[in-house]
């Protein structure tokens, strides 16, 4: 692994709930990391760690391979990856994502 794959490692393992976005959870810097954000706060999840991936980009690249998924926003959970947006608008309007946050 080498040391940004360990930092990331550590960032996911370090959080129940951690979302890589572009732009913080006040301020998304896109459309897509706003959804994102949105979905979690309607789930009502209140304690969200965020990464800010235009600040640092060798996390903005190396989580694209982390998880071998190619587009930001990406949401993980207890350590496991979720999906993106697209993935977490699904997963929340089947009731899916809410008891994955529940649990």
């Amino acid at each position: 692994m080498t040391d940004v794959q360990e930092r990331i490692d550590s960032i996911v393992k370090g959080g129940r709930v951690v979302l890589f976005m572009k732009g913080t959870a006040q301020f998304p810097q896109c459309g897509f990391s706003g959804r994102a954000i949105q979905v979690l706060k309607a789930c009502g999840v209140t304690e969200i760690k965020t990464v800010n991936v235009l600040e640092d980009q060798d996390i903005r690249q190396g989580i694209k391979d982390y998880a071998n998924w190619p587009t930001i926003p990406q949401l993980y959970v207890a350590g496991e990856f979720v999906g993106g947006s697209d993935i977490m608008m699904e997963m929340y309007q089947s009731g899916e994502l809410q008891q994955l946050l529940d649990q």
